[in-house]
């Protein structure tokens, strides 16, 4: 059962903002966008909604109200401010100590703060996969290929990464290679990690393919935003990347276009999977 009335979209970059609109769009419910200004693609423009700097929280509030938003979802990519240019509103500015404060301690706690903040005003804060549903990774593969013990030893690795370094706010994934790690996720995105991966392919793993991509939220997140992301531009590039396999933790993460993911998954002979707690345990 819906939740709310009409959606606020707090749109930054990638596929999602506009899969969500989209979705509501399907079923005739009513939404708006905001638009981050220098995060939110080209193909939202011609949807019904606003431009804000990341800045202009006091100009978002008031277009949701003003549109009778009653939830709102924050969705896709956003860029890190170089907070002393930051054109602020009155609000933005009232903010700005909590939010440089939050900032120096990762993107999660300062997503959280923008998260209290929409919440403090009475509106809704849902995530993308109540907004759009189906979108869950769900338990084991999803295409014709399956990932062999090796594989899991590698997964098991790279989820033990991610939760290890949770506590440093550092990125949602790792790529781990016949048990070696090849990268973990930083500041540059996990495009921005496949594109490093590619380029150590050959030195690092004679280029053969070996190795996975995994993805899974950090200990601690707030699970209503920034859930793990993957598409068909994440498929396409761990092939570029000689990777035999992406996989995500079931029901906490988004895939993106899931047919189009296990068609190109399939094409390129990758393993997409969805893996569990009974995954991580081993035999």
């Amino acid at each position: 059962m819906v939740r709310w009335k009409k959606l606020g979209i707090l749109a930054g970059g990638g596929a999602l903002p506009e899969r969500i609109a989209s979705s509501c769009a399907e079923r005739a419910a009513a939404f708006h966008i905001i638009r981050i200004n220098g995060s939110a693609g080209p193909s939202l423009e011609s949807l019904p909604g606003d431009d804000c700097g990341i800045g202009e929280i006091g100009k978002m509030l008031r277009i949701l109200k003003a549109e009778h938003c009653d939830a709102v979802v924050f969705a896709g990519t956003v860029k890190r401010p170089n907070f002393s240019a930051l054109k602020v509103d009155w609000r933005g500015a009232a903010l700005m100590p909590k939010i440089i404060a939050a900032a120096a301690t990762g993107d999660g706690a300062l997503l959280g703060v923008l998260v209290d903040t929409v919440e403090a005003e009475g509106f809704l804060v849902i995530g993308a996969d109540e907004a759009v549903q189906g979108l869950e990774a769900p338990a084991g593969a999803l295409g014709a290929l399956h990932p062999d013990g090796n594989d899991f030893c590698d997964m098991r690795k790279a989820a033990a990464i991610i939760n290890a370094l949770g506590s440093f706010d550092v990125g949602q994934a790792a790529i781990v290679a016949n048990g070696l790690v090849i990268a973990i996720e930083a500041a540059e995105g996990t495009d921005g990690m496949l594109r490093r991966c590619a380029e150590l392919s050959d030195d690092v793993k004679d280029g053969a393919r070996a190795g996975i991509l995994l993805k899974r939220p950090k200990p601690g997140q707030e699970l209503r935003v920034d859930l793990p992301v993957i598409g068909p531009e994440t498929i396409h590039k761990a092939d570029k990347a000689r990777l035999r396999g992406v996989a995500v933790e079931a029901g906490f993460a988004l895939i993106i276009d899931r047919d189009e993911v296990i068609k190109c998954a399939d094409a390129a002979g990758l393993f997409v999977y969805g893996f569990s707690d009974v995954d991580m345990r081993g035999a």
